[in-house]
């Protein structure tokens, strides 16, 4: 009887905020529908004891998505309100569709043991020599920490070849294009609202990757949507891409995971190796700067090539 009580709100709550989201008549109210969607289905995934995929849909679901659907929606139509709503057939094709992966969804959800296999338990139990409390960092930074190296030099390059699709006489500007802000407009006040809450959670949550779920990853895209979000609101500008503390911000999760990874061959066993008694204070050391890196990176990302010139 307890479990329904929660668990009916959170089916109820589904289903009233993916409906207000199909049918807000303004981008800004289908954007909050969005996010709140988002949000009851981080808590549906904490009721089925999977707390970190409840946190990524929570980041990367409810709050980077949500970002970047404003400022694509800002892109395509200058800032007018959301464009006419598509036919009846395709919205019904799409709730059809939806209902299917639902029950899909739900049927393998039942069908899993109980209690559901997992390694948790044996992992932590071999990095316990680390300090690590979450299996998840444990498994990214000790057993594949190379596949996590080589996944920061992805971004990094990623950046690079978005820059590169710049014409040459906008090469050295600011990436992305200027938005106007309106002072009295919902985005303005979200955009004023949200991001000193949010850097703080961002922060929270990339600091206790090291024993709880959360990481640089999750912490790295919640403080790039707060980048993200006052610019597209025209309350701030982005750097230049030739700004030197840009290009340090963007690599400098690769560069101090190689240095530490390099710095293994001369006081631990080999390349990636962590000497006894310093895993976790240097997992901690990695685990800053690639948050850091993350943020600058995908925040470049969304943003684009350069299109005008950086504002002192």
């Amino acid at each position: 009887m307890t479990a329904w009580l929660l668990d009916l709100p959170l089916a109820l709550g589904m289903f009233g905020a993916g409906a207000a989201t199909l049918a807000a008549r303004s981008l800004f109210g289908a954007v909050l529908g969005f996010i709140s969607t988002g949000l009851i289905a981080a808590l549906v995934w904490v009721r089925l004891e999977a707390p970190d995929v409840a946190l990524t849909e929570a980041v990367i679901g409810a709050a980077a998505t949500s970002v970047i659907i404003l400022y694509v929606a800002s892109r395509i139509s200058g800032g007018a309100s959301a464009p006419a709503p598509p036919p009846i057939a395709q919205r019904l094709l799409a709730a059809t569709l939806s209902v299917i992966l639902a029950a899909l969804l739900a049927h393998a959800l039942h069908a899993l043991p109980d209690p559901a296999p997992s390694l948790a338990a044996p992992i932590l139990e071999t990095m316990a020599p680390t300090g690590l409390g979450n299996p998840v960092t444990a498994v990214l930074m000790v057993q594949r920490s190379l596949d996590t190296l080589l996944e920061s030099a992805v971004l990094v390059f990623a950046v690079f070849a978005i820059w590169s699709m710049a014409p040459e006489r906008r090469w050295g500007r600011a990436p992305g294009p200027a938005f106007i802000a309106e002072p009295q407009g919902p985005l303005t006040f979200l955009a004023k609202v949200l991001p000193p809450i949010g850097i703080v959670i961002g922060i929270y949550i990339a600091w206790v990757g090291a024993d709880a779920p959360g990481g640089k990853f999750q912490g790295g895209t919640v403080l790039a949507a707060m980048w993200v979000l006052p610019w597209i609101a025209g309350l701030i500008a982005p750097p230049s891409i030739s700004d030197m503390r840009l290009r340090l911000a963007i690599a400098a999760g690769p560069l101090v995971f190689l240095m530490v990874g390099l710095a293994g061959f001369a006081v631990a066993d080999g390349f990636l190796a962590y000497p006894p008694g310093f895993a976790k204070p240097l997992i901690l050391l990695i685990e800053t700067a690639m948050t850091l890196s993350v943020a600058a990176a995908l925040a470049c990302m969304i943003a684009g090539p350069p299109e005008r010139r950086a504002q002192p």
